[in-house]
């Protein structure tokens, strides 16, 4: 259509799609604690040791508006291979709280599960590092993670935990 001058009226432009926004509000330590077992109990030797870690992560929805809460939960057990004789164990909860926008709902489990455990990652395993350093060992530097392994694997242990319908 035309107007007056015999130009066209501009064409409605595309929206741009609205991009997930996530801002970390707080970060803290929840719980903590570190246990030099060696030291209690006097285990001798440099023997070579074997480190475990476990890890799990909750999310859950804060009263305040696109709020949430997420603890990456992790355990650090450090053994001697031969006798398995406990040399530390680290038991740390790192929470973090977010605002996060634009997220279908069907999306925002997944995100608070894996992207929001990512963000928080690089300061656990600076801890963890501080800690088995302080407690007289050499540093633990924790490798990467895989959070979307990790979130697959929560799945299908809750899916494992619930009971069948049919059974």
């Amino acid at each position: 259509m035309a107007d007056e001058n015999g130009t066209s009226a501009p064409e409605a432009q595309p929206q741009a799609p609205v991009l997930p926004k996530m801002q970390i509000l707080a970060q803290f330590i929840r719980d903590l604690s570190f246990e030099n077992i060696a030291a209690q109990k006097a285990v001798q030797g440099n023997a070579q040791p074997e480190i475990k870690v476990h890890v799990g992560v909750e999310g859950r929805k804060r009263p305040a508006e696109n709020q949430y809460d997420v603890i990456v939960k992790m355990k650090v057990d450090s053994k001697v291979k031969e006798s398995e004789q406990s040399i530390f164990l680290i038991e740390l909860e790192y929470a973090g709280v977010f605002v996060i926008e634009n997220i279908d709902e069907k999306q925002l489990h997944p995100f608070l599960h894996i992207e929001c455990p990512r963000m928080l990652f690089p300061f656990i395993r600076r801890i963890v590092s501080d800690l088995s350093r302080d407690g007289g060992f050499p540093p633990l530097n924790l490798d990467n993670m895989d959070f979307m392994q990790i979130y697959r694997n929560q799945l299908a242990q809750a899916a494992k935990a619930k009971p069948r319908a049919d059974a």
